[in-house]
């Protein structure tokens, strides 16, 4: 080659200068997340899993053997799980007590059952409405031989139409829902009137409504993802298709790792934040769910920097909150105004 070929022009030289800054922003990107991806499984690693069950309402579906028994149980403590932990804990064991040691042959009996959980209530929902929802998941079960296989054909019909495999999912748990809820005598979505109790409507989510459809997609997350001591992978989905049940704690964490700006829990923050898990695990992007759920509740992890909260904290090491003192680049989302939806 000449000496001539060799001289850089002042086109490529100028070129060249102009790709540099855009190659280390990629290198710092991936290099954060790689350190996400390492702060997440680290995390979920050290979770004592089990005995953090404890303290969490999936526990009670673990103390039944027959299927269609866990359904229903999983089915009453993910719609009752908003609220104070220990409360909704001593709510649902009272109801479970009630109800006997085996809820899907409890179902089968509407009068019994409905005698049984009378005087029960928690916060807006009572016995009867429970009762109904018992009946009618049990109707279904019965149908077409287990809820699992009802939501896998809901979710086949919806898909053939849905623009999205996130609008699919949508669609087949308000299809779901709205076949329980026929079933046992609870009102759909906009059925009921101003003046009616708020809790036969709304003991089920309409996941039409925008909604973060927190309950059910912790329901979902119960019985889709592989048994692992918490979730019981009971049903034929694909995990991929799960999205994040977003509750106050998960909100939190995602914004302080730059998985969503959104300041909402709405349907679209939970596609949103999934979609930034899925970076780390596109087959099981929930896996994360219960870890991060935990360590926010014991955290209390703040919107901004505190020295005492975030102190031990497992992702502080990549949170935005304290980038420049060990966390990744990021830029910060704006300031929560969180509105809460079931």
């Amino acid at each position: 080659m000449s000496r001539v070929a060799q001289r850089r022009t002042p086109q490529s030289l100028s070129a060249d200068r102009a790709s540099r800054p855009s190659k280390r922003a990629a290198n710092s990107e991936a290099a954060r997340q790689a350190a996400i991806k390492a702060t997440l499984d680290g995390v979920r690693a050290r979770e004592d899993l089990r005995a953090r069950r404890a303290n969490d309402p999936v526990d009670f579906v673990h103390a039944y053997e027959r299927r269609a028994d866990r359904e229903l149980v999983a089915l009453v403590a993910a719609n009752l799980a908003f609220g104070n932990v220990k409360a909704i804990r001593m709510k649902v064991a009272d109801l479970l007590r009630r109800v006997g040691p085996s809820p899907a042959k409890a179902a089968d009996d509407e009068a019994a059952l409905h005698a049984a959980l009378e005087g029960w209530k928690h916060r807006v929902f009572k016995g009867e409405d429970v009762a109904r929802l018992l009946v009618g998941a049990r109707r279904v079960q019965r149908e077409d031989g287990s809820l699992g296989a009802a939501f896998a054909r809901a979710l086949r019909e919806a898909d053939r139409t849905a623009p999205s495999e996130h609008e699919g999912l949508r669609e087949a748990l308000a299809a779901f829902c709205d076949r329980i809820r026929i079933a046992g005598g609870l009102p759909l979505p906009g059925e009921s009137k101003p003046t009616d109790r708020r809790g036969p409507v709304n003991l089920l989510s309409n996941a039409r409504a925008g909604g973060g459809a927190k309950r059910l997609l912790l329901f979902l997350r119960w019985m889709v993802r592989p048994s692992d001591g918490i979730d019981l992978g009971l049903w034929p989905v694909p995990p991929r298709r799960l999205l994040m049940p977003v509750d106050v704690h998960i909100h939190t964490l995602s914004r302080n790792l730059g998985f969503t700006r959104r300041p909402d829990v709405s349907w679209k923050t939970a596609v949103e934040i999934t979609a930034a898990l899925a970076r780390y695990d596109a087959d099981d992007p929930t896996r994360y769910d219960f870890s991060l759920c935990h360590m926010g509740m014991l955290q209390r992890c703040p919107s901004r920097k505190d020295a005492v909260r975030c102190e031990g904290c497992g992702v502080k090491s990549v949170c935005i909150r304290w980038r420049g003192e060990g966390a990744g680049p990021a830029s910060p989302p704006p300031p929560s105004k969180r509105k809460r939806t079931a």
